[in-house]
């Protein structure tokens, strides 16, 4: 991922994602009360926030696995893993894994500011 394409879209901020109570969230028609919406131009908006910020939240996660990969394997730790372990812990493929130690490793020597 390209360093000025991550910052772009660091400085969107789309909506946040809000928990749903237990009992909504347990009714599979449910989805953030999208459902309940009848005029399509906010339910347009609203679900469109709610992509945006689900996309933000997917690519921050998988910062989040590639600095702990990167962490997990760093070869100054006495318990570090192989990427074929990390690899099995995240149920990745090996070779995945050892592009996400890098991607880490990568985050972890050049934070975005």
């Amino acid at each position: 991922m390209a360093q000025p394409e991550r910052n772009e879209r660091q400085r969107l901020r789309p909506a946040p994602l809000l928990f749903e109570p237990s009992e909504a969230a347990a009714d599979p028609e449910h989805f953030f009360d999208l459902e309940s919406m009848e005029d399509p131009k906010e339910l347009l908006a609203r679900a469109t926030e709610l992509t945006l910020a689900f996309r933000a939240a997917t690519d921050r996660a998988v910062e989040f696995q590639a600095v702990a990969a990167a962490q997990l394997a760093d070869p100054r730790r006495f318990d570090r893993l192989t990427a074929a372990d990390i690899a099995e812990r995240a149920e990745w493929t090996e070779d995945y894994a050892k592009k996400m130690i890098e991607f880490g490793r990568s985050l972890i020597n050049d934070p975005a500011p």
